[in-house]
């Protein structure tokens, strides 16, 4: 598309939402103010995660593609917000058709979505407030996926390709799991926060754009900036808190649950990470240490509400593990997956999703339960199935409207400079 195209698309929306944008009423006497005012906060909480991913992505690549790489990031704040207005909450909690999708006039640019609580989603917050926090999901799961394509992807078509992963993988996958009718809720999937939706499909999005895309020209695997990463994990684990806890949706036993096992899960997988580098023989160092922060994050968000303090210690610690041979295995083979998003993403939600059918309070394996654990593994394959088959055809697409990778010349002088015309010092 043109230059033109794109400000006309992009002015055409502005002047539709004039006529289509829900008005907002006087709060509802049903509203909990002590549930809204959390859910603030857990709102504002996330969206801080996706800056944070940004500074730990960008720390972690060549020095000549550090601005492009956190700028991936950053930009899914703007692009996914209008997107999640016009059409994308619509397609993901609206009106359900087959259990797979919703319904994309149910909410057309948040048509219906005012201060009145929804009891479907949430009975004491505005239902504008569950859109929001919800939209903070939307916009950091496309942004996890850049880590696997970074130092070779063109930005224009990165864009594309992020919006068109949110309408027709994102959405679907987030109705299918967490809508009253959606096809994986109504078998009795288990997702408290995001395991599923977010790492899995964002894990396995990125395995296809690495094959994708294929292997970098050069191979620098030095940091440009380690103080970025270390910066960036502390803004995802503090963001996390409300990616987790304010998926309770209230202030209340559930959120401090899940704020408890989020900090332990981390914990625990930081340090199992640096003591088994050390018993394998390798250094205990800062970016390990982050990363295995962030798998225990990833690995206790589908359960954080359903285990109690000795489970997430247990799950992180084998996140940590699992994980750890997981990108082992990746630098052996000839997958060039930059920052190991599949095997800390995809497989931490894998990971973290198996366990939380085997320790969920009450219809867990542990309890003797086995319909959970079976139903989990059949969404398993599922998931897989369609976010990476779907991925891959998405990138097919955008690849011919937009051609994805740069050219050789681009990729030697670094995709700060080709890209943005800025460099980082």
């Amino acid at each position: 598309m043109g230059k033109k195209t794109n400000f006309i698309v992009l002015a055409l929306l502005v002047f539709i939402s004039l006529f289509t944008a829900a008005n907002y009423p006087e709060l509802s006497s049903g509203i909990d103010s002590g549930d809204t005012a959390w859910m603030l906060v857990a709102s504002a909480f996330v969206l801080l995660m996706t800056p944070g991913l940004s500074f730990f992505y960008g720390g972690m690549v060549n020095k000549k593609s550090v601005i492009s790489t956190m700028l991936q990031s950053f930009i899914a704040l703007g692009v996914v917000s209008i997107l999640w207005v016009v059409i994308g909450f619509s397609l993901a909690f609206g009106e359900s058709i087959a259990g797979v999708i919703g319904n994309p006039l149910t909410y057309f640019n948040f048509r219906s979505v005012g201060a009145e609580p929804n009891a479907d989603f949430a009975d004491s917050i505005p239902f504008l407030l569950f859109a929001l926090f919800q939209l903070k999901f939307a916009i950091i799961t496309p942004a996890l996926i850049t880590g696997s394509l970074a130092e070779r992807v063109r930005f224009r078509s990165y864009i594309l390709f992020m919006v068109l992963f949110s309408i027709f993988i994102y959405s679907p996958l987030a109705h299918m799991t967490w809508h009253p009718d959606g096809l994986l809720r109504k078998w009795g999937v288990l997702d408290f926060a995001g395991g599923t939706v977010v790492h899995m499909s964002a894990g396995f999005a990125a395995l296809a754009g690495a094959v994708f895309l294929g292997k970098r020209k050069e191979h620098n695997e030095t940091p440009a900036n380690v103080p970025y990463v270390i910066l960036g994990t502390g803004l995802l684990w503090f963001g996390w808190f409300g990616f987790n806890a304010g998926s309770a949706l209230g202030a209340n036993a559930d959120a401090v649950i899940a704020f408890a096992n989020t900090n332990v899960a981390s914990a625990t997988a930081m340090i199992t990470w640096v003591f088994y580098e050390r018993m394998v023989g390798r250094k205990m160092s800062a970016i390990g240490a982050c990363i295995g922060a962030v798998v225990g994050l990833v690995a206790i968000t589908p359960a954080a509400g359903f285990v109690n303090i000795g489970q997430s210690m247990f799950i992180g610690f084998a996140s940590a593990i699992v994980c750890n041979w997981a990108i082992s295995l990746k630098n052996k083979s000839k997958l060039d997956d930059t920052l190991d998003v599949f095997p800390t993403h995809g497989v931490g939600g894998i990971v973290g999703m198996i366990l939380t059918a085997v320790f969920a309070s009450g219809v867990g394996l542990i309890y003797g339960e086995t319909t959970t654990f079976l139903y989990h593994l059949l969404a398993l394959v599922l998931v897989a199935v369609f976010t990476f088959g779907g991925s891959w055809l998405l990138y097919k697409l955008t690849d011919i409207l937009i051609p994805m990778r740069v050219r050789e010349d681009q990729e030697d002088r670094g995709l700060d400079l080709s890209q943005h015309g800025e460099h980082f010092i």
